[in-house]
């Protein structure tokens, strides 16, 4: 009966929605109590946003990200600037910025030094708070309350808040910084009041993909990450090849310890991780004893701390994994066809006798035929010696407790994509066609494209990692992580072709060209990107695309701001192996309450000045309020649902609890 239906579904959804209403009246148990809530959060909602920070490709560079990120890519320099103007000299306003960074460090500095004096602790809590007091006057005071430390908190809270007007209010700060002094804790103090700083001056921070490979230790900073407020990641190719391995992706596996064998990172591996790499040392010494492995000698950007390995070691190490890594890979694309990466079986395409190798039709002379675990009769097969060595090595990824307290963190914190106050972030692309048209993925007979390839992924990637080993489905969820790293149509790669194989072995560097997929050129278009808005059901005015993956050369006239200001690609060569491609040392997107500004960094010189170069690429039209962002919206419907408890309380549907 159709009125009875509608009368039913009419009624479940109130007793749902009154259902609701308890459970939120057990939070709110009096109209006074609701009514205080629903002013409060109407007082957040006429707030200006807070600052929203972007970076992407971060590739384990950890300290020159930990300074941008406590520095806020220059910003708390700025912040001193407009504070003091010229009441403090340019070398105060160093000293002072580099003490809100590494407070910690400085603080053991100038104690050594003899220069934690009682006026020097007083005159620098005095600057700190004024600082402090600027930083923190777009939130809420329980907002800031919330990030004090409990320590020091209620002191804190009345320093913040003295009426420079009142002559007793100024002699009650006095002597509140002078108590401090007195009683020791001046130093402490600082730290903390530093530590205030930073936490207050990035409120959301958006990772835009690849924090791992290249750099000496993606380990430290996601331990960064994981102790910062308010962080979401779009996960890279390379994030994609960590989690992939964590899963036990042999694969993947093979590729990070390549990658990191490639770029002399052993303390990654063997200190951050603890994955044993004693028998693939072992290994790769006995069967290539007498080869010297020139074409895998590491590229050493940086000098490990704790395990520091021979060069000429570390080659036979790379090597080995390396031809092991492409026979598993081969294994893999022939389990499944539907990859349509048939032509990148190049083992099977070497003619042992010749020496020659058969890449899309041309022979080519190889380089290096020396491969003794190589079967020319069935050249993807692994030797039982490999076999066991990928055991063990399988075995060190999947029982590394912080590698999986990391993993499970960029699960948690993570997707493909992000749709945060009108913009959309994602690290690689949406595949695309010539025509501009979304480029089709069939899987599993199932044709998918934009954004409903991209949702489809994510949720395969999830299953990959959490469906338990017996589920049917765990094999080709584990197995697509790999294609996901270097697959045609991956919307994390961006490009057809994954030459790893050919940079080895074959000299004509045509050869070895990976092509990007039309994306990286159409979305240069305006109404390219209009479109991906439109995909993701974001308005087209006000909105932007922030994208990495693809380093912007700056010394070769690249911009990162592309589309007529639709599209940010903020990978600028945060990586020391970019940075003579770029000619810089990365970006940071910073979205405030005024403005869209693009910082451009330096080199890190742990010795030297940093601050970059910050230049307003959009101001807004007018100032972005609470209320304007997502949580804005959120916030108001937690408003009407208040307003209708109120509503309950007032017409006598639910009783308050009047103490």
């Amino acid at each position: 009966m159709k009125n009875g239906e509608i009368i039913g579904g009419k009624r479940g959804r109130i007793m749902r929605d009154m259902a609701y209403l308890r459970l939120l009246a057990r939070e709110y148990p009096t109209v006074e109590a609701a009514s205080g809530e629903i002013i409060n959060l109407m007082a957040i909602r006429g707030l200006p946003k807070g600052t929203e920070y972007f970076f992407s490709d971060l590739h384990g560079e950890y300290e020159a990200f930990i300074h941008l990120l406590r520095s806020a890519s220059g910003v708390i320099r700025e912040k001193i600037s407009e504070t003091f103007g010229y009441l403090i000299t340019a070398e105060d306003e160093i000293a002072l910025a580099n003490l809100i960074y590494y407070p910690d460090r400085n603080l053991q500095k100038m104690r050594r030094e003899g220069k934690v004096t009682d006026d020097w602790q007083r005159i620098t809590i005095y600057r700190l708070i004024r600082i402090c007091k600027e930083v923190s006057s777009k939130y809420t005071r329980s907002k800031v309350r919330k990030k004090m430390p409990a320590d020091f908190g209620y002191v804190i809270d009345e320093l913040l808040h003295v009426d420079y007007n009142d002559e007793n209010k100024k002699v009650y700060y006095d002597e509140i910084i002078r108590s401090i002094v007195d009683s020791g804790m001046g130093p402490e103090f600082i730290r903390v009041i530093c530590e205030l700083i930073q936490n207050l001056t990035i409120d959301n921070l958006h990772i835009i993909g690849d924090i791992f490979d290249r750099g000496p230790r993606a380990d430290i900073i996601m331990e960064e990450l994981m102790h910062f407020h308010d962080v979401d990641i779009q996960w890279g190719n390379h994030d994609i090849s960590w989690m992939g391995a964590a899963t036990g992706n042999l694969a993947c596996i093979c590729n990070v310890l390549r990658i990191a064998i490639r770029y002399n990172c052993f303390d990654v591996l063997e200190d951050g991780y603890g994955i044993n790499l004693r028998p693939l040392s072992m290994f790769a010494a006995r069967v290539y004893r007498e080869d010297p492995c020139t074409r895998f000698m590491p590229k050493i950007l940086d000098e490990n701390i704790y395990d520091a390995v021979d060069p000429g070691l570390a080659a036979k190490m790379h090597k080995a994994i390396a031809v092991i890594q492409f026979k598993i890979e081969g294994q893999i694309t022939r389990r499944h066809p539907e990859y349509g990466m048939d032509d990148r079986l190049h083992l099977t395409a070497v003619d042992f006798e010749k020496g020659t190798v058969t890449i899309r039709g041309k022979e080519y002379e190889m380089l290096d035929m020396n491969l003794p675990t190589v079967d020319p009769k069935d050249p993807l097969k692994l030797t039982k010696e490999e076999e066991e060595l990928m055991h063990t090595l399988c075995l060190s990824f999947r029982h590394s407790r912080i590698l999986h307290r990391h993993i499970k963190f960029i699960y948690s914190h993570g997707g493909m994509y992000k749709i945060c106050n009108s913009n959309l972030l994602y690290h690689g692309c949406i595949p695309m066609k010539e025509n501009g048209e979304f480029e089709e993925l069939s899987l599993n007979g199932i044709v998918y494209s934009g954004r409903r390839l991209l949702d489809y992924i994510e949720d395969v990637v999830k299953m990959a990692y959490f469906l338990p080993e017996d589920d049917p489905n765990k094999e080709w969820c584990r197995d697509f992580m790999w294609y996901l790293w270097c697959g045609p149509k991956s919307p994390v790669y961006g490009k057809d072709n994954m030459a790893t194989f050919e940079g080895y072995f074959v000299a004509d560097k045509a050869v070895a060209k990976e092509n990007m997929n039309p994306y990286y050129r159409l979305s240069a278009d305006e109404s390219v990107c209009d479109r991906i808005l439109r995909e993701f059901d974001l308005p087209i005015e006000y909105s932007h695309i922030i994208n990495g993956h693809v380093p912007v050369k700056l010394k070769d006239g690249e911009s990162p701001v592309k589309a007529n200001g639709k599209l940010y690609v903020i990978d600028g060569g945060l990586s020391k192996s970019y940075q003579p491609k770029t000619g810089i040392a990365g970006y940071t997107l910073i979205f405030n309450s005024h403005h869209l500004a693009l910082a451009q960094h330096r080199p890190f010189d742990p010795e030297h000045e940093n601050t970059p170069k910050v230049t307003i690429v959009e101001k807004m039209k007018r100032r972005v309020m609470v209320a304007d962002t997502d949580t804005g919206r959120e916030l108001e419907a937690r408003i009407e649902d208040l307003k209708e408890l109120v509503a309950a309380y007032r017409g006598g549907v639910i009783k308050e609890k009047i103490r």
